[in-house]
């Protein structure tokens, strides 16, 4: 058996010193065999921060057994947006403390923007070879809602450094895999940018490999600081940023700061953006209040809202934006013309300004929430499909629940709990919710 060492465990370490790593890794195994034929873990072989992972990555609708070969970027997309990513500053500070002693060693060393998308893998070519089969490769996501349990994607998902040893791995293919992951974040802004990952075998999962992947994690955070220092500008933000997805306040993030804003002047501003070509005092009055809003009040809101935003962003007669705005729908929008559908809703976490009823915010909500569900719809993606009839926006729609129980193995426990769901719904709602 595995000989422990006293004290408390370490949740975030995958071996510990004194442990036998065949041993664990044949427990580990036999857990996870019962995990996905019963939804339960040993709690004494497995982790709760592996569990809850499993856990996760079932409710995402992850396959224990198929590898996702899709790559999202590749070619001259992939190499703009690695160009364009702030992590691109760091590389020279991870070559030096990770990459450069990897030849002949089987190990990988990743980077991985903030979405789980893998920007660079340096290291070990044999080892790049071997990861071909798990399409551990650059332009792949490996956010834990796609690939299931990992240590970049689920160090993402957690905010936190993590190691996952073997069959820690949701999927059976990556079983013969250890990886060490850390977060990295802007250090002005605090916000996650991607995350640093040694991949190989099951050295990479002891404490050591850990504490070297967070001390280069904190390295590089010192370097972004350094570069933020010499650069003219943050390097956080390239364009004002509007936020008026989910249920909390709307905020304008404008070099590096977040202001909330109040509603109206976040109407205003999203209005705007969605007509570039300027509105006029009356039209934008009815966009913002269909019957009791006059013009003396729009420019009175506007006046405002210039000391907020800047008076050289905003132009008159008619009134447009000068400069370009950022926004998270327009973001959601991309990402559905890119056919990121499980990025497209990580990000749309609630309606478009939820307590707004503006006739012109209400026809952009009610866009871009029909545009996703449409999406998800014809994906037909078991994975999306999960996120979606789990997330407030879906838990009734009908419709998605069958299209995912579609999807799903007939003989699977899945597949009989989401059944019983759509008989549930159908008992609730009636058949005319089955649209």
């Amino acid at each position: 058996m595995a000989q422990r060492e006293p004290g408390p465990r370490n949740p975030w370490i995958a071996v510990r010193p004194g442990d036998d790593v065949g041993v664990l890794a044949e427990r580990t195994s036999w857990a996870h065999q019962r995990f996905v034929e019963s939804a339960q873990a040993d709690t004494e072989t497995v982790r709760d921060v592996v569990r809850d992972s499993w856990l996760r990555s079932r409710g995402n609708g992850v396959s224990p057994d198929l590898v996702d070969d899709q790559v999202v970027l590749d070619g001259s997309a992939l190499e703009e947006h690695r160009i364009a990513h702030p992590l691109a500053g760091i590389r020279p500070v991870v070559r030096k403390l990770l990459v450069e002693d990897t030849a002949g060693t089987g190990l990988l060393v990743a980077m991985s923007d903030a979405n789980g998308r893998l920007l660079w893998i340096e290291g070990d070519s044999a080892a790049k070879d071997r990861a071909l089969d798990i399409n551990f490769v650059e332009g792949s996501d490996w956010s834990e809602e796609r690939v299931g349990t990992n240590a970049p994607g689920t160090a993402l998902a957690l905010d936190h450094s993590v190691q996952i040893f073997a069959a820690e791995h949701f999927n059976r293919a990556m079983h013969s895999w250890s990886c060490s992951a850390a977060p990295v974040h802007d250090p002005a802004t605090g916000r996650i940018l991607g995350a640093l990952d040694i991949t190989g075998g099951p050295r990479v999962a002891v404490p050591e490999a850990l504490a070297l992947v967070r001390a280069t994690a904190a390295a590089a955070e010192g370097e972004l600081r350094l570069l933020e220092l010499a650069s003219p500008r943050p390097l956080s933000t390239a364009v004002p940023r509007l936020e008026v997805l989910g249920g909390g306040r709307p905020a304008l993030v404008v070099e590096g700061e977040r202001h909330e804003l109040s509603r109206r002047h976040a109407e205003i501003l999203l209005l705007l953006s969605e007509h570039p070509e300027g509105l006029g005092a009356d039209h934008l009055a009815v966009l913002l209040d269909e019957y009791d809003l006059d013009t003396v009040t729009v420019r009175a809101e506007m006046s405002r809202l210039r000391k907020v935003f800047g008076a050289h962003r905003l132009g008159s007669r008619p009134y447009r934006l000068l400069t370009e705005l950022d926004s998270d729908v327009a973001q959601v929008r991309s990402l559905l013309d890119r056919g990121e559908v499980a990025a497209a809703l990580q990000l749309y976490d609630g309606p478009v300004l939820a307590g707004s009823d503006a006739p012109g915010v209400v026809e952009v909500r009610e866009e871009l929430s029909a545009r996703i569900r449409a999406t998800v719809l014809r994906a037909g993606d078991a994975r999306v499909l999960a996120k979606w009839t789990n997330s407030v926006h879906g838990r009734q729609d009908v419709s998605a629940w069958i299209a995912y129980l579609s999807t799903l193995d007939r003989n699977s426990p899945l597949h009989a709990q989401v059944e019983a769901h759509v008989r549930l719904l159908d008992r609730r709602l009636g058949p005319a919710a089955r649209h």
